[in-house]
């Protein structure tokens, strides 16, 4: 239980990084800025990485919650990032990523409360 604990904090962390790198800018900007880009595919990969690795407790317990659609993004991103659409990306960090991160805080009060 504690490591899933972690990793939901670090998905948390995650989500709140990628809406901030995509907080007022363009996707041309974003195509522009190298450094901001790469950070966002970091994070969304970071994202993925810790959703493969929650524990099936979790996931069962909370089976509204999408958690492969993270997983799925990273594999694209880790394997395929030639090819990833920037549009997806920054459209999935402004219009999805906002209720998966209260998703996930609610997670892990439910979870911190029963450590």
């Amino acid at each position: 239980m504690r490591r899933d604990i972690l990793l939901l904090g670090e998905m948390i962390e995650a989500v709140d990084q990628a809406q901030k790198l995509t907080d007022g800018i363009t996707i041309s900007g974003l195509e522009a800025d190298r450094q901001r880009r790469d950070a966002l595919l970091w994070n969304f990969t970071v994202l993925g990485e810790a959703a493969s690795q929650l524990s099936g407790e979790i996931t069962r317990r909370f089976p509204d919650i999408a958690w492969k659609q993270p997983v799925r993004l990273r594999n694209r991103i880790v394997h395929g990032y030639w090819s990833v659409d920037l549009e997806i990306l920054h459209t999935a960090a402004r219009e999805q990523l906002p209720q998966f991160a209260a998703d996930l805080r609610r997670v892990l009060a439910a979870v911190d409360e029963v450590t």
